[in-house]
């Protein structure tokens, strides 16, 4: 188990530089209002799929939102995950607060080789997995495990759907929808990115304790709210 442990950190500290060699996005370290204009781009994307209508679904119920405009992917065997995004909070009256600026890391092993971007959202669907999102830094995993979104036209979830994971995700590349494993991945609070756009030091409780009131932030929760009424 130790032996695991440490291969994993040792295969994270050799791939996440590759990561930026290989993607190339312009999405990161572009800073905060770049990673805003970002998400508001790929939901957009992602909305004019023609069996985006569930996702509809999933935001109109929605406890939070994380966006990742783009999440790369890259190895030989051992493969490390890399992407910069944000997360909003929503409340019963449907108010946003936020954001809080996040980075995604992970690490797999197994027959895989190359490269590639993905756009990421994940929909946080009950208070357990928003408080996750809470805190500085969660792992994607056992409680807070993300299942896949499903797809469809709008109202196929039916009005009885269980939903029992606490996250969904829906991933895209290359203009279609497309499946990525988060299990054992870490989402960390991007400090410096807080405390640039808040201009102060913003954990992620604080950040997300905030009304997203911010002329920089509105696109996004409008967007989000847009594709919600369309389902």
């Amino acid at each position: 188990m130790m032996k695991t442990r440490f291969l994993k950190q040792c295969v994270l500290g050799v791939m996440i530089p590759l990561l930026f060699v290989f993607a190339g996005s312009s999405a990161w370290a572009a800073g905060p209002n770049q990673l805003i204009s970002e998400s508001v781009k790929t939901l957009k994307e992602m909305s004019l799929q023609k069996d985006a209508g569930t996702m509809g679904d999933l935001l109109s119920r929605a406890k939070g939102v994380v966006v990742f405009p783009s999440v790369a992917k890259a190895g030989l065997i051992f493969a490390g995950t890399y992407g910069e995004g944000l997360i909003l909070k929503r409340d019963g009256s449907g108010r946003w607060y936020g954001p809080s600026f996040v980075k995604i890391i992970g690490a797999s092993w197994g027959l895989q080789i190359g490269a590639q971007s993905i756009a990421l959202v994940l929909v946080i669907t009950n208070d357990r997995g928003l408080e996750g999102f809470m805190a500085d830094n969660v792992k994607l995993d056992g409680a807070l495990a993300v299942a896949a979104g499903p797809v469809g036209r709008s109202g196929e979830l039916g009005t009885d759907l269980n939903l029992k994971a606490s996250i969904y995700s829906y991933s895209m590349t290359k203009g279609l929808f497309a499946g990525i494993s988060l299990e054992g991945a870490a989402v960390n609070v991007d400090t410096t990115a807080n405390n640039e756009y808040w201009k102060a030091t913003m954990p992620a409780r604080k950040a997300l304790s905030r009304k997203a009131s911010d002329s920089r932030i509105l696109p996004l929760t409008a967007q989000i709210d847009r594709i919600a009424r369309k389902r």
